[in-house]
């Protein structure tokens, strides 16, 4: 077989697939072959590892066949010949390279083939159980220090050897030289040191060079982590799936970075795909859960340490669903107790939260868990160790919150101590601002939980807070007014006190919304059970007539009332809370103006951007609860959210924007303008609210989808990489809803777009987006009728292009490519543009690659019209622009022509001077000649009748005008030969400039009669010349 390949290799450039996937296979079984073959002498085993490199080489070069089904199988064989160790070292990271590179291949069987090879290269990997590269470098380096050092020796042992064989000391031919150097070392050094020998340093070597491969592997895998972190969000099931199995292979070898990854899988507990929850709640099993009950609590306390939100959210998932299977025993329960109960050495305050943060999520499914420590949970909640851990009082209210009815009930009736610890909580300072926050939201929503009385004791709460921050006595008129300066106020109130105060009430009311709806709810169910047990009765009974008196009061609507009573009392309930509507204002009543003045107070805002964050919050709960406070402080709402200058206060209103459209929707829904507009805020965080927000609101059916979509494709080429991924995930799962309405707003978005001014590749990449995202077929041919009448009304060159090219990504059936030559007349006249006519060309070969035989001849006949368009388009272009061109150049020169007239009229009109009667007219300058049509017989004059000569003037129009006669009398006859001496020398001085300019006159004159003809000549033979190229392209067609 080996000498035979050649006859092979020729067959991996054919076209089908199936046969490069089956000599993959026949040269990974050769190489294995060759690997375990060790028969043969030393030229045969030569020429067998030569044939093996060679076919090595062409299984690497193989990974990157344009087939993805012949990747994969290489990718397979790859991890066959791991697992018979056939691969040696030196080729070892070159696979693992190449595997690397794999991750990202756009097939999902090629990623998986990639994974599961390295989850074999891992299982099989020759350096070692544990691949930590700070381990690995410290061993390589202490290595390379002992190979430095045995260098010098072993170059001093081949001197001495050199001089023994110079003296003639008797050497056998097949003694070794580690020989020779091992008497060396024994005679030189004795026994006290002992130098390795020469087989030893070889094996230095060897070490060296595998501990050097070793870390290029550790560094390879480590290097993955931030695409396998990508890998655990693909669409692909398989992906995740044999992500999770590669990153727990990763942490069994302690691969850095391992363990990190591992919990970023913590949230795909909610996908909605079956089997990608299996598999991290069985990776979870594996990894957290021990066989000693000890280590198990251990191991989940430290997890709900270190985790965020969103991961405690996960983890409280998986403990609940993992405690009603039964994975969590009582034993690890216990052990949980013990550690919050400080029962175990070594504990500290951070670990008792955590084991009772534990302890709070396997409450959900049962709990009965936390009733059996309910002296604890005060105790150490509530005590020093809260002090020194100050989330544990946080953690102690969720563990009150989350016991059982029954305990609830024993609470209410025996402890009041818990209430006490819970308002010294609320009320006290003994907590630090970032966790007194958090831990009175929850005291307080445990207070509506478990309290008897709630409204009272939180009444309590709220004038104790008032008294603490305002005084007994000056509360009532701070509150009625806060108009005075900001100095004179906040020298009366402290800041940080009036933040908490302002938390609490508002706080403190939206639980009483709450309790409200949750007192209605019971009062409801308890209606629905009443009149069950009563229609069972009566079954019982026999009592037909009293049944069927009650049908008869349902139809006519008298049942229905004590539900409109209900509603009634709710609604006012919920009205008293703010006051919105009543004369008498309660203790909120009286806040909320206070709240509303001092919110719109700015210049104290600006001053205190702290208490700006604490008022802004307050104001948004107050404006949930009551829709007539919330439609007064609406525009108030909309400025902060735009002008203010914390980022904080900006992403809390966007928040809240969001709840508000939840519970006022109508009233919110004027200003949903505002609401897109907080897409393009500045900052990050803003914009990430922004994006969450819209995506609940419209993908719940709390919004309607209007023409500011666009903002929201926009933040698909956001900087932020999360806002991007965000932004792209509302978009695909919008595309899920019904029947895609993204191939109804897409031409919206388009033009829309068109008009922003964003660069050419964002917008490509935005539209190449969405457009993937429509993958029906009548959807992609309705697009291309849309898209092709868009061109019709639209004259600008840049709208052109953005429009063929999304007809260039749209995917063409036969239909749609028949509806695309069909409407060839509204985008004919854009054919001129090159780009335009780029994507045209890319639309044609894309239909060629698929298109049948009897369809192929209409694409070419396409193209071909496609192409004498273009071509005749861009000759009219050319003549246009030459015509333009040329007549430009025909109006300077009439222009010059007009200007030369005028040069030479002004000139003529100017050369003489008019002089008194008594003075002959002479000219103003030897340079310029006499009046045009002054006759040489009648310039000089008569002597007798002392007259002088005729002169004429040429006006402006050619014509020329005999001037009047000028007679001197009175002149002597000297004088008058002086005056004719004179004009005769200055007739003979200028005769040679008269000739000249008479000759100009009669040029000009000629030019001026043959212009008009020349330029009607010209504008006929455009006229013809353009008429010729009409029916030339009419011929065509």
């Amino acid at each position: 077989m080996s000498t035979n390949v050649g006859v092979l290799v020729p067959h991996f450039g054919g076209e089908s697939f199936k046969i490069r996937n089956a000599l993959v296979g026949v040269l990974g079984r050769l190489v294995a072959k060759a690997y375990k073959d060790v028969e043969g002498d030393v030229s045969t085993k030569c020429l067998r590892l030569r044939g093996k490199q060679a076919m090595l080489e062409i299984l690497l070069e193989r990974c990157r066949d344009v087939s993805a089904y012949t990747r994969s199988r290489v990718l397979q064989v790859w991890a066959e010949l791991c697992e018979e160790h056939a691969i040696s070292i030196g080729l070892w990271n070159e696979v693992a390279v190449v595997a690397s590179g794999r991750l990202v291949d756009k097939t999902a069987m090629v990623r998986k083939s990639a994974l599961n090879l390295l989850i074999t290269m891992l299982q099989h990997n020759p350096f070692g159980p544990q691949l930590r590269v700070a381990v690995f470098e410290a061993t390589l380096e202490k290595f390379k220090e002992k190979l430095h050092v045995m260098e010098p020796s072993n170059t001093s042992d081949d001197t001495f050897e050199a001089d023994n064989l110079h003296d003639g000391a008797a050497v056998e031919q097949g003694e070794s030289v580690s020989d020779s150097c091992l008497t060396f070392s024994e005679e030189q050094q004795g026994k006290t040191a002992v130098i390795p020998e020469i087989g030893n340093l070889e094996q230095t070597r060897a070490l060296v060079a595998s501990l050097e491969a070793g870390l290029r592997f550790s560094q390879c895998i480590t290097s993955l982590m931030p695409t396998l972190v990508q890998l655990l969000a693909s669409s692909s099931a398989t992906d995740v799936e044999n992500t999770i199995l590669l990153l727990m292979r990763c942490r069994q070898f302690q691969i850095d970075g391992s363990d990190a990854s591992l919990r970023r899988m913590l949230p795909l507990v909610f996908s909605q795909d079956k089997s990608i929850y299996e598999a991290v709640e069985s990776a979870f099993v594996t990894i957290y859960k021990r066989k000693n009950p000890m280590e198990t609590a251990k191991n989940l306390l430290d997890l709900a340490i270190d985790s965020s939100i969103g991961d405690l959210a996960a983890l409280e998932f998986l403990i609940s669903s993992l405690m009603s299977k039964g994975e969590i025993s009582m034993s690890t329960i216990s052990a949980l107790w013990d550690f919050f109960s400080f029962n175990v050495n070594g504990v500290v305050a951070e670990q008792s939260r955590g084991a009772l943060s534990i302890l709070c999520m396997a409450a959900k499914s049962n709990p009965s868990i936390l009733g059996s420590h309910l002296q604890d949970i005060i105790d150490i909640g509530f005590g020093r160790w809260a002090k020194e851990e100050p989330l544990l009082a946080r953690t102690a209210c969720v563990a009150l919150e989350r016991l059982s009815e029954e305990d609830k009930d024993n609470l209410r009736s025996s402890s009041s101590k818990v209430f006490a610890a819970l308002h010294s909580l609320i009320t006290g300072f003994w907590l630090p601002d970032h966790i007194w926050y958090a831990a009175v939201d929850k005291a307080i929503s445990t207070i509506y939980s478990v309290h008897p009385l709630p409204e009272a004791f939180a009444a309590d709460i709220v004038k104790k807070s008032l008294n603490s921050v305002f005084g007994c006595t000056a509360s009532d008129e701070v509150l009625n007014d806060v108009s005075i300066g900001p100095s004179n106020f906040m020298s009366t109130v402290p800041t940080a006190k009036l933040g908490r105060f302002l938390f609490i009430i508002s706080h403190i009311a939206l639980n009483q919304l709450v309790y409200i709806e949750s007192c209605i709810r019971s009062i409801q169910k308890q209606k629905l059970k009443k009149e069950k047990l009563k229609v069972e009765k009566q079954q019982v009974n026999g009592g037909s007539a009293e049944v069927e008196m009650q049908g008869i009061n349902a139809e006519l609507g008298f049942g229905a009332s004590e539900d409109a009573v209900i509603d009634s009392l709710s609604e006012k309930a919920e009205k008293e809370i703010v006051s919105g509507g009543s004369t008498e204002k309660n203790l909120i009543g009286y806040c909320a103006p206070f709240l509303s003045k001092l919110c719109r107070n700015l210049n104290l805002m600006q001053k205190f951007p702290e208490l700006q964050a604490s008022t802004m919050l307050a104001l948004c709960r107050l404006m949930i609860i009551d829709s007539d406070f919330c439609e007064s402080n609406l525009q108030l709402l909309f400025t902060v959210v735009e002008s203010a200058s914390s980022e904080t206060v900006r992403s809390n209103c966007t928040v809240a924007l969001g709840d508000l459209a939840v519970r006022f929707p109508n009233l919110l829904e004027p200003w949903t303008e505002n609401m897109y507009a907080r897409l393009r805020d500045p900052s990050e965080s803003v914009r990430k609210n922004a994006v969450l927000v819209l995506s609940h609101l419209i993908l719940n059916d709390m919004m309607k989808v209007k023409g500011y979509i666009y903002e929201m494709a926009l933040r698909i080429e956001d900087e932020d990489k999360r806002i991007s991924s965000l932004a792209k995930l509302f978009f695909n799962e919008l595309s899920k809803k019904g029947s895609n309405p993204i191939y109804n707003l897409l031409p919206d978005i388009l033009s829309r777009l068109c008009n922003q001014n964003i660069k050419e590749e964002a917008f490509y990449n935005i539209m190449q987006f969405l457009i993937n995202s429509i993958k029906k077929d009548r959807q992609m041919e309705a697009l291309v009728e849309k898209l092709c009448n868009r061109f019709s009304g639209v004259s600008e060159v840049k709208q052109w292009k953005h429009i063929a090219y999304c007809l260039s990504q749209l995917t063409f059936s036969e239909k749609g490519l028949k509806k695309l030559v069909g409407s060839f007349k509204a985008y004919e006249h854009s054919l001129c543009d090159d780009s335009v006519m780029d994507h045209f060309r890319s639309i044609v070969s894309k239909c060629k690659k698929f298109a049948k035989a009897e369809v192929r001849s209409c694409i070419e006949e396409f193209e071909e019209k496609l192409n004498k368009i273009h071509a005749a388009k861009k000759e009219q272009e050319t003549t246009a622009r030459n015509a333009q061109v040329h007549q430009q150049k025909v109006g300077s020169l009439e222009g010059f022509l007009i200007k030369e007239k005028s040069v030479v009229g002004n000139t003529s009109e100017g050369n003489y001077q008019t002089i008194s009667s008594n003075t002959f007219v002479m000219p103003t300058d030897k340079n310029v000649s006499a009046k045009e049509g002054s006759p040489e017989a009648k310039d000089t004059i008569s002597e007798e009748s002392c007259v002088s000569s005729v002169m004429r003037e040429c006006k402006a129009d050619g014509m020329e005008v005999q001037s009047p006669q000028t007679f001197h009398r009175g002149v002597s006859k000297c004088s008058m030969r002086k005056v004719k001496g004179s004009a005769t020398q200055d007739h003979i001085d200028n005769g040679s400039v008269r000739r000249r300019i008479r000759s100009t006159r009669r040029l000009s004159s000629t030019v001026l009669v043959l212009f008009p003809f020349f330029f009607v000549f010209l504008n006929r033979l455009l006229y013809f010349t353009i008429c010729f190229d009409f029916f030339h392209i009419w011929n065509m067609r």
